[in-house]
């Protein structure tokens, strides 16, 4: 059941996209129809948010009862009352899921319109309201107080100031101006507050603005699975070397109680100071970030300076996190891509630099995960291809917990290999709306279900380093 256009790609990038997901390996196994199936399934999926809302509740400060009954308090007050469950989830048993109702179809449109870039619609999709910087265009006479309907501007036409704008466009519900269209495009500075208060958004989520920010933090269910994967225990030293802006780096502290060493690396010196405002807000210690280009993280020879941050010799860490950058096709709401097939394909060539110096890094006997927020086989299934070629010390690991599906056809791994291998897949659930009505009527085990599968796109493999090389 499909209420947005499905994600629209550069002419090449959907070329590429094709051949990936109708690869030999994938027809013979599946059949040209059922590969095809998937793939167009994918593409519904992917234009679409997740079916859940997933917070981190922070252990290190407050149980999860605790927090769940907080967040039902709050979820209750901006709902007005309606009974939205908060779900605990059994084999992650430090985050809640928030069923998100949508899309609702019976909104009435109003006259006065607001265009929003893609950027700020997909985080409305997801429960933010809008912010000035995301608004574009407004009408004519939009006064504070107006009730309005928010427009996504998904390929990025809209002028901004146009009072009118007639391009593709997508609705994202109705809200409340805070202000007029002269305060918003005035030019005495840029504002940064509330532009529009959304009171009917066509995917009914909670917003997190300001809602016990040191209990929780925002994540997708994959996002955490890596964590658990790597499995960090107290006492030891662990490298997260993309870290920014540091969920999954806090999420590896609270797991070691906050007692060892998480370092983490970002080359971005705006997102180190986020990850370190994470870290405070959660009132975590042991995490020391530092702005650093993870391809150059290794030193070969020991300093004099002793210095206590990158470069490290090799052999430096019990466990090491690669979250590496990727082409990210596997994020929702998307329902434009932008990025060139140049782009898109200079991403397995870095990946490779970070994965090479991972190794080296890591201690013998020590776990690397690797994991990415897209859906290619380059980036994914390719990679762990190369990995176990280039690296003889490297051995595939199972996953605890394996809550994806399995590995893609296409890169020649054998089935086995593929069965160690996480990926999570949107088109492995049929896309569904959900209501109060049908949400009533479900089973708690039938909707936990539902959120491990209908999700981001992620990939996870876990090797371990059985020598020194």
């Amino acid at each position: 059941m499909s209420f947005f256009p499905k994600i629209s790609f550069q002419r090449e990038v959907e070329e590429y996209l094709t051949k990936v997901f109708r690869n030999n390996e994938l027809i013979t196994a599946l059949g040209t129809q059922e590969a095809e199936s998937k793939y167009q399934s994918l593409l519904s999926h992917l234009s679409h948010p997740p079916a859940f809302t997933t917070v981190r509740v922070n252990t290190h400060l407050a149980s999860v009862k605790y927090v769940k009954k907080l967040l039902f308090e709050e979820i209750q007050k901006q709902f007005k009352g309606l009974c939205v469950p908060v779900l605990e989830h059994p084999k992650l048993q430090d985050i809640l899921l928030i069923p998100v109702i949508g899309p609702r179809r019976d909104l009435k449109k109003h006259a006065s319109e607001v265009i929003v870039g893609a950027h700020c619609g997909y985080a409305v999709l997801r429960g933010a309201h809008v912010y000035v910087p995301g608004i574009v265009s407004t009408s004519r006479f939009m006064k504070a107080g107006d009730l309005v309907s928010v427009y996504a501007d998904i390929e990025g036409k809209c002028k901004r100031g146009a009072k009118e704008f007639e391009g593709a466009k997508v609705f994202l519900g109705n809200g409340i101006s805070e202000l007029s269209r002269s305060e918003i495009f005035s030019s005495s500075g840029s504002l940064n507050g509330m532009g529009i208060r959304m009171i009917e958004p066509v995917y009914l989520s909670p917003s997190f603005d300001n809602v016990l920010p040191s209990h929780l933090f925002l994540q997708n269910l994959p996002s955490v699975v890596v964590s658990h994967i790597l499995n960090p225990q107290p006492g030891e030293r662990i490298l997260d070397m993309c870290a920014a802006p540091g969920g999954k780096t806090t999420h590896l502290a609270t797991l070691m109680h906050d007692q060892g060493e998480v370092i983490a690396m970002d080359k971005i010196a705006n997102k180190v100071k986020k990850i370190n405002q994470n870290a405070e807000l959660l009132q975590l210690n042991c995490i020391r970030a530092f702005c650093y280009d993870g391809t150059k993280a290794l030193s070969v020879e020991k300093r004099e300076d002793e210095q206590e941050g990158p470069p490290f010799l090799p052999e430096s860490f019990d466990r090491i996190l690669l979250d590496a950058p990727c082409s990210g096709m596997g994020q929702r709401p998307k329902m434009a891509y932008s990025l060139t097939l140049k782009e898109v394909t200079s991403y397995q060539p870095l990946q490779r630099k970070l994965f090479t110096v991972a190794v080296k890094l890591l201690k013998p006997g020590g776990v690397l995960v690797y994991s990415t927020c897209t859906v290619t086989l380059s980036e994914n299934e390719e990679q762990v291809a190369w990995a176990l070629k280039t690296f003889p010390c490297l051995q595939l690991q199972p996953q605890e917990p394996h809550i994806g599906g399995e590995g893609m056809r296409g890169a020649g791994l054998s089935l086995d290999q593929l069965k160690l291998l996480q990926r999570f897949d949107p088109s492995a659930v049929t896309l569904q709306g959900m209501d109060i009505n049908s949400l009533q009527g479900s089973k708690e085990d039938d909707l936990i279900s539902l959120a491990n599968k209908d999700c981001i796109g992620f990939f996870i493999a876990k090797f371990i380093k059985s020598n020194s090389n």
